[in-house]
């Protein structure tokens, strides 16, 4: 069964900067999307940012200007580089792609990003 291997995350100082990376163990038959998502404690699982099979970004406003989303198809990976991270930051950072023709849903296991100082 295919897998979605994230890393990256970790604890950083107000500021500071991550990559996030996620790569799929296996191959997946058109992937329509990638994504990535954040649950908080105490929170609801949010959109933090998509990329479609066209490399067209979508970013939830909390994010604008600071993550950027990015995708190797030739390793079936997806990326985001966050900077100027704030405490608000702080959450469990998920990995998704939507494939085939159902869009089905494929997720990481999940990377914990702290921001503190």
């Amino acid at each position: 069964q295919v897998q979605l291997v994230e890393s990256g995350g970790g604890l950083v100082q107000p500021g500071g900067s991550l990559r996030l990376s996620c790569a799929a163990s296996g191959s997946i038959f058109r992937v329509n999307a990638m994504g990535w998502y954040r649950q908080a404690p105490g929170k609801q699982r949010e959109l933090v940012a998509t990329i479609t099979s066209d490399g067209t970004p979508n970013y939830a406003d909390s994010v604008k200007g600071r993550f950027t989303i990015s995708k190797d198809n030739a390793k079936n990976a997806v990326y985001l580089q966050m900077t100027s991270l704030e405490p608000e930051d702080t959450a469990v950072y998920y990995c998704n792609f939507k494939a085939g023709r159902t869009w089905y849903d494929y997720w990481g296991q999940g990377t914990q990003v702290t921001v503190s100082s």
